[in-house]
């Protein structure tokens, strides 16, 4: 690990703008800066601020940026209301882990496969320019979907999954004042640019994550992986979905583990909309989602498991 200088910010006015890196789990940081991968000159530790509550907000609630993992997870009224969000995050990582990972810095952490932690290897997301090994190397856990020939590695995360799903809307404070992007706009897809994982500008901050109101309907999220704990999702689904008088009436629906960024397609939804829900209308929406899916070997198989899992998914939220 690279020298580097520590200070803690007092307040809000100290971490807005600043050009130090800002660290409070410090889960995904640490782990880069021991390999090297990330290098900052500065910290500043944001621990101290005052974002760590969850209240009420619009009928639904404001999750702050410090707000840990597992304090989000225990939530009696997340998990009364919410219990999508709970159980994605009790998916992830491991107690440890989640019970010092925030909200903000979960959100914030680096899209990446092997090949971006390993320094002898080229990696457009470390090193713009320099090529992908992932593509035609050893690509078991990579994306299908939303892939350029710059990048085809996955969002790690689940939290974010679910809140997408959810259609959950991040706050951001900054050197030009405040403003709100829905989570399924802050995390990009590589294109031609895959060193940027998301939408947040220099200097900003994240503040804290809003839910809206609860909608009616099952909530489900199901996460298939190597082993059953500690593992990142080859495949994950996250969805809401109900049924009124033999028809399904609302879905949403969000993946994990297909692309650079948690993937939500409304035409997926809408081809469940009005349906009954029975097996045609699952290989419906499944041949919606992965139509432009894309395998490079040796992650082939997600496919036919993306396939399956929706599957199972929309068959255990539509029964009765």
């Amino acid at each position: 690990m690279r020298e580097f200088t520590y200070s803690r910010a007092g307040d809000l006015g100290e971490a807005v703008g600043a050009r130090a890196r800002l660290i409070a789990g410090g889960t995904n940081l640490l782990d880069l800066m021991k390999l090297e991968v990330e290098t900052p000159e500065a910290l500043l530790d944001i621990n101290r601020l005052d974002l760590a509550r969850i209240e009420p907000h619009e009928g639904g609630l404001r999750i702050g940026a410090l707000v840990t993992n597992s304090d989000c997870a225990a939530d009696a009224r997340v998990r009364r209301d919410w219990p999508l969000l709970s159980r994605a995050i009790l998916s992830g990582a491991s107690p440890q882990l989640r019970n010092k990972a925030t909200t903000g810095g979960n959100l914030c952490q680096r899209t990446r496969c092997p090949y971006f932690a390993r320094l002898s290897a080229r990696c457009n997301k470390r090193e713009p320019g320099s090529g992908c090994d992932a593509i035609g190397g050893v690509n078991r856990n990579h994306a299908i979907l939303g892939t350029s020939d710059a990048c085809i590695a996955t969002y790690p995360g689940d939290m974010a999954v679910a809140l997408t799903a959810l259609d959950a809307t991040v706050e951001l404070d900054g050197p030009d004042g405040a403003r709100q992007v829905p989570v399924q706009e802050f995390h990009l897809l590589p294109g031609d640019d895959a060193a940027t994982d998301n939408v947040m500008r220099p200097g900003e901050i994240i503040t804290s994550v809003t839910l809206p109101a609860p909608r009616p309907g099952r909530q489900i999220y199901r996460k298939v992986r190597e082993r059953s704990s500690y593992a990142f999702a080859l495949v994950s689904v996250a969805a809401v979905v109900s049924v009124d008088r033999g028809l399904i009436a609302d879905a949403q629906l969000a993946f994990g583990g297909l692309a650079h960024k948690p993937w939500r397609d409304p035409n997926v939804e809408q081809s469940l909309i009005g349906q009954p829900p029975e097996p045609a209308t699952f290989r419906r929406a499944a041949d919606v989602l992965l139509r432009e899916a894309k395998g490079f070997g040796g992650n082939d198989f997600k496919i036919p498991l993306a396939r399956r899992t929706l599957a199972a998914v929309l068959n255990e939220a539509t029964r009765a």
